[in-house]
């Protein structure tokens, strides 16, 4: 079957060893196969041809963590990424770590890690969803206590997992502030309805919960910006791990930071039925034809995207 998958780990240049060719397909006990019709692209694909949490004795490994398709009966499902790793010290692993990714005509997953996809979300949408879009529901909506939020502020807004939380923060009904460097972005997230800022702005209010992936550049300003009683959610550090934190404000305002990481399955499908029901649609940047997958690392490479990259099977 057609295959994306990573056949070298160059740390320093990862996309030279991605390769787009034929590799065999397995399906293992108990497991599912699926037809897919539509994948996304990750951060974590990029970090994997690196060789960050994928060693060379496990290539050629296909890519991809997120993918919607049919299942041999011909039904619509979304593919949850964690499988369940007995060998892997978390307990867990992504699809393209140990098991073959999603970047392929076909995928292999367990019964319970298959979502049903409602009417009304197509192929496309749903590929958004498993990794970015859940990982920003779960920081909103449980780390977060969103349910609890009027305002919320959104770093480094452009990426994946910062646009689904502007997104739906918005469909939640919530007042959104969002930080980007860049004008077009800021433009971008305008658009989308919530209120654009340079980095480091002084916002109108203070707000109940910050998603932060930035890190040390926007941390300042994310407790500076945080309400009494305020939740911010960290799941990522990419421009820095090394973080300035005022123990005094968080104390005095009696602030909590959280670490967040993935969602769950049922996460996973309550945030399908919102795609379905209350007009939230994923922010896709870009389409590309599985023949032009090199062009959507480039690009995703590049980090001048808006939202996310889906791949057409």
């Amino acid at each position: 079957m057609r295959a994306a998958y990573a056949s070298s780990l160059q740390p320093d240049a990862p996309l030279s060893g991605l390769t787009i060719g034929e590799l065999p397909f397995h399906v293992p006990d108990g497991w599912v196969p699926i037809e897919v019709r539509a994948s996304s692209l990750n951060q974590h694909d990029i970090w994997s041809l690196r060789g960050v949490g994928l060693p060379a004795d496990r290539l050629p490994m296909i890519l991809g963590c997120d993918a919607a398709g049919v299942t041999p009966d011909g039904t619509p499902v979304l593919v949850y990424p964690v499988v369940q790793d007995k060998a892997d010290p978390r307990g867990y692993s992504l699809f393209s770590e140990r098991y073959p990714g999603t970047l392929a005509d076909r995928v292999a997953a367990p019964p319970e890690n298959l979502i049903p996809i409602p009417d009304g979300v197509s192929f496309a949408e749903a590929a958004c969803l498993p990794t970015a879009w859940l990982t920003a529901y779960h920081m909103l909506v449980t780390r977060g206590r969103s349910a609890e939020a009027s305002a919320v502020l959104v770093q480094g807004a452009g990426g994946g997992v910062s646009t689904a939380a502007v997104a739906i923060a918005l469909a939640l009904g919530k007042r959104v502030y969002a930080t980007s460097r860049d004008q077009s972005k800021r433009d971008r997230i305008a658009e989308l309805g919530a209120i654009a800022l340079e980095p480091g702005a002084r916002l109108p209010e203070r707000v109940d919960v910050v998603i932060e992936s930035v890190g040390e550049p926007t941390f300042e300003h994310s407790l500076k910006c945080a309400a009494p009683g305020a939740r911010i959610v960290v799941c990522g550090a990419t421009a820095g791990h090394q973080a300035r934190v005022d123990l005094r404000r968080v104390f005095a305002m009696q602030l909590e930071i959280l670490g967040s990481s993935m969602g769950t399955p049922a996460e996973l499908a309550q945030l399908l039925q919102m795609c379905a029901t209350a007009q939230l649609h994923p922010v896709i940047d870009s389409t590309y034809s599985f023949a032009a997958i090199p062009e959507a690392f480039a690009h995703l490479s590049s980090g001048q995207i808006f939202g996310k990259l889906v791949i057409e099977h």
